[in-house]
């Protein structure tokens, strides 16, 4: 059964990378794949070892794709401010779950950002975000927080209560839940939707179009060259991102013997590395359209680096998978950073201020 595994794993790995292109339909897939997994386990009769760990792991991959796309999609400032505050706050929940294995902590850092992710998609689907304030946003969120997230978050991690045999155990469950969804569909309808303004446009599932003065890699790259330092807030959010996630899977991933504290320190000594050496290609005006060229271009330097600095520390027996696997984490997530965080840049110093 160890290929169906593979198979789950591999879908969880693969979808979110159309998340930036197809924001709002490859999130909700996310999550459906997400809340199916475990039954899709069920109904072959395999329970693979350990997979909990992954789940956790693939959970926060896939919301830190959804992050990276905001730099890339998002044309609201305050929207994306909120989104960012949700996404770390989440994320350092997490490794402190991890670390601790008190499921209260998921409680406390409750994973608002998937929703809120979620929310602003569906109105940038046919509202123009720019719309609304950032106050708006945080009123959103905290809808989400309070009313959604924190009895999830409780029935789930707390509980540790499983909808499927709610439903099946209990009599007084299914009315509940229909009961449920009856009140939430109304209030919609006759609440939300009076009150929502004219539409702007038809529906739109694709994000809007790169600015016209960042839509090409050369452009972006100018953009780096000229305002980017290797010592710089992008570097050290690149740096934590990378880090955080790295001991997250660390959890997880068979045959790692760092610590927690050396593994961090370690990706992100590779993080500043990587940054100098975009900064100086960018200088070069070194560039490509294509993110999968750049991506194996820096695969290959990283494997590289890895191999000498393995050969210098006197540390020759690497495990080659798992060594492999962090260096390709560390590159997904730092190359679509580089190629998305000139364009959230660029909006923000040419934005104007929201239109209500």
């Amino acid at each position: 059964m160890e290929w169906l595994f593979v198979l789950v794993v591999g879908v969880r790995f693969l979808l979110p990378l159309l998340i930036p292109r197809y924001p709002l339909p490859a999130i909700i897939g996310c999550l459906i794949v997400d809340g199916v997994d475990q039954s899709i386990f069920q109904a072959f009769g395999y329970d693979p070892p350990g997979y909990q760990g992954y789940d956790k792991a693939m959970d926060v991959y896939y919301l830190a794709i959804a992050y990276l796309s905001m730099l890339r999609n998002w044309v609201s400032p305050g929207a994306f401010q909120v989104g960012r505050f949700l996404y770390f706050y989440r994320l350092v929940g997490v490794v402190a779950f991890e670390l601790l294995q008190s499921r209260v902590l998921l409680l406390i850092f409750p994973n608002t950002f998937e929703y809120f992710f979620i929310a602003y998609e569906t109105v940038r689907s046919r509202w123009n975000p720019m719309r609304f304030v950032r106050r708006w946003w945080i009123v959103v969120a905290a809808l989400i927080w309070i009313f959604i997230k924190l009895p999830q978050e409780y029935w789930i991690h707390v509980a540790q209560l499983d909808v499927t045999d709610t439903l099946e155990e209990y009599d007084w469950a299914w009315p509940l839940l229909i009961t449920l969804i009856v009140v939430l569909a109304a209030v919609l309808w006759f609440v939300v939707r009076p009150r929502l303004p004219e539409p702007d446009w038809a529906l739109r599932m694709s994000p809007d179009p790169l600015p016209e003065e960042m839509d090409t890699a050369a452009e972006r790259a100018a953009w780096r060259a000229d305002a980017t330092r290797v010592r710089s807030g992008i570097t050290a959010e690149k740096v934590v991102l990378v880090g955080l996630l790295s001991v997250i899977f660390a959890q997880t991933v068979p045959g790692v013997d760092a610590s927690n504290l050396e593994l961090f320190l370690g990706t992100g000594a590779f993080v500043v590395v990587n940054a100098a050496l975009v900064l100086a290609a960018a200088r070069r005006s070194f560039s490509t359209e294509s993110l999968l060229i750049s991506f194996g271009v820096r695969l290959v330097v990283n494997v590289l680096l890895v191999l000498a600095a393995s050969a210098l520390l006197g540390r020759g027996n690497l495990d080659i998978s798992t060594t492999l696997f962090f260096v390709m984490l560390l590159i997904l997530i730092t190359t679509l950073h580089d190629a998305w965080q000139p364009v959230h840049a660029h909006r923000v110093r040419t934005t104007p201020p929201p239109m209500g």
